[in-house]
């Protein structure tokens, strides 16, 4: 049996998705008359209890176009110093906003709000202006983190009275949603933007959306244009994303059970590892990046996340009777190693 555990971005379409494709009416989006991508924003909007959505191919471009709309160049983003954008998207912050990022330390992927107030700048020549807080739910880096409600509460009550916009790093927000039972809408409260994406836990070949305000994503249309993000028969993205919506949201409660499972088994054997909350697994091992190789001849594929880190990634495409032959994995890579 192959597993490939090294992201919930792996995933194939399904038949029936691949289906759903085929049969999308079509037209062309930057003339703005496709009226499958239309359907799916208008769906997110009101599922996240914004006014306005709008498609991009990825969650990278949808954190840029944020970030974009957001500040001027030469503003400053405060977030914290495992965040998706500081880590994973080649500094386009920088390199297209002009914006300098702030990263910024909390335990496991959560920013308490007196670390933020005390990195926000004062008016002063020499500083770059505070302009935009940055949060991330659920957690990548800190392995699949839920982020608590009421310190996200406090987080955009501080932004608020300090001027602050907010964006609200939702890749895996679905899995928020269900690990918690909170709507969507309540986890998007208060953020200015939310950033969607459909192709990490909902399995679709890609796409994301940005939701917020009229204005906002009225501009962000056109830095996705700016970006080169504007598509074309962008329905048949949006038709898989609509399906994911109707059939891949309540399942991913059993990615987070076998994410469960596979954990207990590997401290039964053992190992030390970090409990999860939704659908990652981080196992601590000595030289991750050896033991990462020694699991793949036992059909089991990881990410080394660090140098005593590996990160299990559970998604659609993982058999439900995954469990044992992944434990045996790691039973043959230790006595290997």
């Amino acid at each position: 049996m192959h597993i490939d555990l090294r992201s919930d971005t792996v995933t194939r379409p399904t038949a029936s998705m691949l289906e759903a494709m085929a049969r999308a009416p079509l037209g062309d989006d930057v003339l703005g008359d496709d009226p499958t991508v239309e359907a799916l924003e208008e769906r997110c909007a009101v599922m996240t209890g914004k006014v306005a959505a709008v498609f991009v191919p990825s969650g990278t471009m949808a954190n840029l176009v944020a970030i974009s709309v957001h500040t001027r160049p030469g503003d400053e983003v405060l977030l914290h110093e495992d965040a998706h954008p500081f880590h994973y998207e080649a500094a386009g912050a920088s390199a297209y906003a002009g914006v300098q990022l702030r990263p910024l330390p909390g335990p496991r992927g959560v920013l308490a709000p007196d670390t933020v107030e005390r990195a926000l700048r004062s008016v002063d020549d020499h500083y770059p202006r505070s302009a935009l807080l940055c949060v991330e739910d659920t957690h990548n880096r800190a392995g699949g983190r839920v982020q608590p409600l009421a310190n996200t509460a406090a987080l955009l009550a501080l932004a608020g009275r300090v001027g602050l916009r907010t964006h609200l790093d939702g890749a895996r927000l679905f899995n928020a949603a269900m690990a918690t039972g909170d709507p969507l809408a309540v986890r998007c409260a208060g953020f200015d933007t939310v950033s969607m994406c459909f192709s990490k836990a909902l399995g679709c070949p890609a796409g994301s959306v940005l939701v917020g305000d009229a204005p906002t994503i009225l501009a962000a249309r056109r830095v996705r244009k700016r970006l080169g993000g504007g598509m074309r028969q962008s329905g048949l993205l949006a038709a898989a994303a609509l399906h994911a919506l109707d059939h891949h949201v309540l399942r991913l409660l059993e990615d987070h059970q076998l994410a469960r499972e596979t954990s207990m088994g590997l401290l039964v054997e053992g190992f030390d590892v970090e409990s999860p909350e939704t659908n990652m697994v981080l196992v601590k091992v000595p030289n991750a990046p050896r033991f990462q190789e020694l699991l793949e001849p036992h059909g089991v594929r990881c990410f080394a996340v660090g140098p005593d880190r590996l990160r299990l990634v559970f998604h659609l495409d993982v058999p439900a009777d995954a469990v044992t032959p992944i434990l045996r994995a790691f039973r043959a890579a230790r006595a290997a190693g």
